[in-house]
């Protein structure tokens, strides 16, 4: 049972984390896109990118002692739907059509892998 309780704390640690760097990652780009001339298509990878980023370091500090596919896969999926969804309240742009399943299913497999790789590499 105390086990159990570690995994999923380290899960809510996990995204946690990962929710924190995603949004100063956008912050921090969007103070970029205020400064500098970026053209519009630059925005939509470097959000990927920011996601991709956030989710891997969410993994990288708190996915320990196997079940990396598992655990990696819940930080990722629930990471994008609260970003998603956050973002989504902030800009008055709730959609739940096939963006918002792309997303998780991104974060579903972002955090997979990089679940993997994280308890693979701490051995």
């Amino acid at each position: 049972m105390e086990q159990r309780r570690i995994e999923i704390l380290s899960v809510v640690k996990g995204i946690f984390l990962a929710i924190i760097v995603n949004f100063i990652g956008v912050l921090l780009f969007a103070l970029i896109i205020h400064i500098a001339t970026l053209p519009v298509v630059v925005i939509k990878p470097v959000n990927q990118f920011i996601k991709l980023l956030s989710v891997f370091l969410g993994c990288f500090f708190f996915v320990r002692d196997g079940k990396g596919l598992i655990k990696g896969g819940l930080i990722g999926g629930i990471t994008n739907i609260i970003t998603y969804l956050a973002f989504a309240l902030a800009t008055s742009g709730i959609s739940f059509g096939l963006g918002f399943l792309l997303d998780i299913i991104f974060g579903i497999i972002v955090g997979g892998i990089s679940g993997i790789l994280t308890v693979n590499v701490k051995k």
